[in-house]
């Protein structure tokens, strides 16, 4: 594992500034969005640098070989034999969202999301012309967990048509058990509501974790629902643009695959093809050393907040690279709060309430950096937040 040099400074170039089209600051460090301050792994770089030296860069179909890489890493790695002709090549999951919501719903609908959750949900939901039907998690003792009775209210709605379920969840850090998944499938089922699973970090879990692909869990789940994955977070490719849809349902996935048609986000480039493959295939002696990595940088943080600041609890990360923090003691709003640590602190983390009413109070931290710039990152939330 030791060979992998997670500790490597390199630098950023265009995510540390406050907006996506603004010049970046040189003096704030980004411990928001929702990629890596690491090189992936050393197979994929070699996958793209054999594919630049080709030196044709046009239109690709997509391999049978592909589809072999996705399906076998999935066996191997969760148990879950998803068949090839389910998947649907697409440039990332947030497009993948809007393809299967147009596709699945109709205007007037609603959605059903457990809050606070990703806020691209939101988003996507609006822009279909749904609205979403928001069930809160129970926070209590510093851990969030399932209302199952308040979501089969929300569920009993006839509005609701289908159910956006985050695995794992973000920002929440939960990796959602099979018991967990069950019972919120079955509310699903007996509401003929669908649902399409966001599994973008399934391969991010932490130790004493196992993340479990909710279609996996039942012929029946998997043939009313699709699932949405993709090694862009955990092997830091976001802007090579490639995710997959998983439809076991033949009908769905006729429908979501012209939705991806319409919106001519279906082709994904060669560089998408080599770079999953090359993950997929050789990847998982990189990704066990950078979970592991992960881990000691949570512990890290988790110790430091104890001795420093522990007025505000940090959640228990069980998945994802993304940690909680309840920061309600601040007695700012979540906005406030991170407005204030980017003026006085030039730290960039994300604002609870962007994931919902749910996560006022909140705030949402990127620990997935060399652990100098985590300390640094945490010093200059210390000194922000106790002067």
């Amino acid at each position: 594992m030791a060979k992998y040099d997670f500790d490597q400074l390199i630098p950023r170039r265009g995510t540390n500034s406050v907006k996506w089209d603004e010049e970046p600051a040189a003096d704030i460090l980004p411990m928001w969005v929702a990629d890596m301050d690491f090189r992936t792994a050393p197979c994929v770089v070699e996958a793209l640098r054999r594919r630049v030296e080709h030196g044709v860069y046009g239109y690709a179909t997509v391999p049978e070989s592909y589809y072999g890489a996705v399906t076998s890493w999935f066996a191997r790695r969760h148990g879950w034999a998803p068949g090839a002709d389910w998947i649907l090549p697409v440039t990332g999951v947030i497009p993948a969202l809007s393809a299967i919501l147009r596709a699945l719903t109709r205007p007037g609908d609603r959605v059903l999301v457990l809050t606070p959750v990703y806020n691209h949900f939101f988003i996507a939901i609006d822009n279909s012309g749904c609205s979403a039907a928001e069930c809160e998690l129970t926070y209590r003792d510093n851990r969030y967990t399932v209302d199952f009775d308040a979501l089969e209210r929300r569920a009993a709605d006839p509005a609701v048509k289908l159910m956006l379920l985050c695995n794992p969840h973000n920002p929440a850090g939960r990796v959602w058990t099979p018991e967990e998944l069950r019972r919120i499938g079955d509310i699903c089922l007996r509401r003929d509501i669908l649902v399409v699973a966001d599994e973008i970090h399934c391969e991010l879990v932490m130790p004493g974790f196992r993340y479990t692909p909710f279609a996996s869990l039942s012929e029946e789940f998997a043939r009313r629902s699709v699932t949405c994955a993709s090694p862009s977070k955990a092997f830091n490719l976001a802007g090579v643009q490639v995710a997959n849809i998983f439809a076991a349902d033949a009908g769905l996935r006729e429908r979501i695959a012209r939705s991806l048609e319409i919106n001519e986000t279906g082709m994904i480039s060669p560089f998408a093809i080599e770079t999953l493959t090359a993950a997929y295939t050789d990847g998982a002696e990189w990704l066990d050393a950078l979970n592991g990595y992960l881990w000691e940088n949570y512990l890290f943080l988790r110790d430091y907040f104890a001795r420093h600041l522990p007025q505000f609890p940090v959640l228990p990360l069980e998945g994802t690279y993304l940690v909680w923090a309840d920061c309600r003691a601040a007695g700012l709003s979540s906005d406030a709060l991170t407005r204030r640590l980017l003026d006085e602190g030039r730290l960039h983390v994300n604002s609870g309430s962007m994931y919902g009413a749910a996560g006022e109070g909140f705030i949402r931290l990127n620990i997935a950096c060399p652990r100098k710039l985590l300390a640094e990152g945490l010093d200059r939330l210390k000194r922000v937040l106790t002067t």
